[in-house]
Formats: C-alpha cells, sequence, structure tokens
C-alpha cells in the first residue's frame, strides 16, 4: 500500500491559497475518481482507492503542516507502510 499525504492548513484563511495545495491535489484525485473522503482518523480525512493498480490510502491532516506528523505517522504504523511509499504532496 502507498501513501499519499495531502498538506495544508486548516480554516477559510488558507481555503483556496498556494498552502493548501495538498489538500486541493487530494480533492480533485477523488473528484475525477466520483469518490469522496470516507471518514476521519488520527486527525485526518481518510480514503482508499487504487491507481494504476496500486492500493492507495489518501490522508488529509486537520492539523496545520508543522504538526501533520501527528496523523502521518500513525498510518503508517497501522498500516505497516514503510518511508519509501509514502509521499507527500505540498506548495
Amino acid at each position: 500500500m502507498k501513501l499519499l499525504v495531502g498538506l495544508g492548513n486548516p480554516g477559510a484563511k488558507y481555503e483556496n491559497t498556494r498552502h493548501n495545495a495538498g489538500f486541493i491535489a487530494l480533492d480533485e484525485i477523488l473528484a475525477t475518481r466520483g469518490q469522496q473522503w470516507e471518514g476521519q482518523k488520527w486527525n485526518a480525512l481518510i480514503a482508499k482507492l487504487d491507481i494504476f493498480g496500486e492500493r492507495c490510502l489518501l490522508l488529509k491532516p486537520q492539523t496545520y503542516m508543522n504538526l501533520s506528523g501527528k496523523s502521518v505517522s500513525p498510518a503508517m504504523t497501522f498500516y505497516k507502510i514503510p518511508p519509501e511509499d509514502v509521499y507527500v504532496i505540498y506548495d
């Protein structure tokens, strides 16, 4: 499994700014596939889908960027995802 992390900052202040490029990218990936966020876990929105035959967990931390590790680390541990299978989208 691959982990795709979209970084951004919560709140209206950052909503459509470059600081939310990671949030926007993951939202677009889901929208183009007709999917939605499945729920929330580890203080992040999560969804699972296949991309080019690879199972992926999409993770949209609901923390500020500098605290995103509080969502990413538990997801990696739970799914046993090694660092080389983590992809981070940011501005």
